[in-house]
């Protein structure tokens, strides 16, 4: 296959996709419709200038044939009265007349015929006509219903998406929202253990003097539960506090 058979495809191709997706069922059934009853009518016309060809050489025949009568009642007349010349004369002519009716009834019966099958052809494309007509209606009420839940499935399937968005974008801000609550939380502790004060290196010497204050109100509070608590123990004997006497002898 040549290159350019090869390009003329790919476009043909591209050029019978792009009507594809151009045309409408509907749309194209209406037009197939429209053409059918244009066939119609040209059948019709057709059938009305033979038929009127036909009556033409009818109504020739019988000027024709009222010509041979006359023609023969006058030959009867002449020879009645002895004019024989002229009884041969009126025969002559009436010769002639039969003679173009010979030649027109070939034409007549050839236009008869050609008449009867338009006829047929025409009540044949009416039936035709008639039928497609009805199945383009059934044809077109299935392809409005098929579009329309086309149109629904499309719907859902959007909807579908967007619900799926939406759960990511739900997800996401949950996590975003647990993140920020871990986050305070462990500030708030690091606050209350005094970690962040520690590195941050941001405490004055006010601060100092309240902390020692309070670390000697600690110590002061200890000291003094601790007084209480010997000054509740039983005094230790006397005889336990006096000194031990000397050993030797006492006499002198």
């Amino acid at each position: 296959m040549g290159i350019f058979q090869r390009a003329h495809d790919i476009a043909q191709a591209k050029a019978n996709k792009a009507l594809d997706a151009a045309e409408k069922p509907d749309e194209m059934l209406d037009l197939s419709y429209q053409k059918m009853l244009e066939q119609i009518t040209q059948v019709r016309r057709a059938l009305v200038d033979l038929a009127g060809s036909k009556k033409n050489i009818e109504l020739q025949e019988q000027q024709f044939q009222h010509t041979i009568d006359h023609l023969q009642d006058q030959a009867k007349a002449a020879l009645g009265q002895g004019r024989e010349d002229l009884a041969k004369e009126a025969l002559s002519r009436k010769a002639a007349a039969q003679q173009q009716i010979d030649t027109m009834e070939p034409q007549r019966q050839q236009m008869a015929e050609e008449e009867d099958k338009l006829t047929k052809t025409l009540a044949a494309l009416q039936t035709r006509v008639n039928e497609f007509r009805t199945q383009k209606e059934t044809l077109k009420a299935q392809y409005t219903a098929a579009k329309a839940i086309t149109t629904v499935n499309e719907s859902a399937s959007g909807i579908s998406k967007s619900f799926n968005d939406s759960g990511a974008s739900l997800q996401r801000a949950q996590d975003k929202i647990a993140t920020m609550q871990a986050r305070s939380g462990a500030l708030d502790e690091l606050l209350e253990s005094g970690v962040l004060e520690d590195v941050g290196g941001g405490t004055d010497d006010i601060q100092k003097e309240l902390d020692q204050v309070g670390q000697a109100a600690s110590v002061d509070t200890e000291l003094a539960a601790l007084k209480a608590e010997i000054g509740t123990a039983a005094p230790p004997a006397p005889e336990a506090l006096a000194p031990a006497p000397a050993t030797g002898d006492a006499k002198s």
